[in-house]
């Protein structure tokens, strides 16, 4: 029994955990991990040409939207395009509570990551947004990133200050000027190579405002860590 047999896409509903431990996540088939061996293969990997700094498809090198306009995360990490199923599970995970496909999601992470950074830093909700939640998903990725790869954990130095409108709600053209001075850092980063964790790239805007602030906190590197990344309709 897959995942999608079930009220999966009520939204209206909160996600209730949707399978045991051992059924494949996607299929149904008996597996030792959250998706079976055959399901992972027709997952849509992030493959090819990508552009070090922000991840979309570029031939060969940085993409001429990050030369012209460099955001402060220096390099981007990213395994999955936001496409079905993958959206799915991240779903899954953000809503869903479905708490073990954090692990899944960040050992592939790790796999991908050549660099190892001195933190590791979740994306921050806001305290209103966390209420409502009951979890940040950002910190259960980060935390399983952050054992992977035998790093410090900064739960909770970095803090959301503005409830901002969510940025799936935005065009594109706003949502940057959504997270102005949407965050804030408690901790003093100064030389150090800082990993932020997030679910989803699209716009790239709250990384790059949360890099903003981790730059000016002193940190001298930073690296994006996203699950997936949602490409433009051409490049799909």
């Amino acid at each position: 029994m897959s995942i999608f047999g079930r009220a999966f896409f009520d939204s209206s509903s909160k996600f209730e955990r949707l399978l045991p431990a051992q059924p494949c996540l996607l299929c149904g088939a008996s597996s030792n991990h959250s998706w079976c061996p055959q399901c992972d293969s027709s997952l849509p990997y992030l493959k090819g040409a990508l552009c070090p700094v922000c991840a979309l498809p570029a031939m060969g090198g940085i993409c001429g939207r990050c030369l012209q306009h460099p955001p402060h995360f220096a390099r981007t990490v990213a395994v999955f395009a936001y496409a079905f199923p993958i959206d799915r599970l991240v779903q899954a995970l953000k809503y869903g509570e479905q708490l073990t496909l954090a692990a899944a999601f960040a050992q592939r992470l790790a796999q991908r990551s050549t660099q190892r950074p001195d933190r590791i830093l979740p994306m921050p909700l806001h305290p209103a947004r966390l209420r409502e939640r009951g979890f940040n998903q950002s910190q259960e990725l980060a935390r399983h990133l952050a054992r992977q790869l035998q790093v410090p954990l900064l739960a909770d130095r970095a803090r959301r200050v503005r409830n901002t409108a969510p940025q799936s709600s935005l065009p594109w053209q706003e949502r940057r000027r959504n997270m102005r001075n949407a965050f804030a850092c408690d901790e003093p980063l100064h030389g150090l190579h800082v990993g932020i964790v997030d679910d989803v790239m699209t716009s790239g805007a709250t990384l790059d405002a949360l890099s903003g602030t981790l730059r000016r906190a002193g940190a001298r590197d930073i690296t994006a860590y996203v699950v997936a990344r949602t490409l433009p309709h051409g490049m799909r």
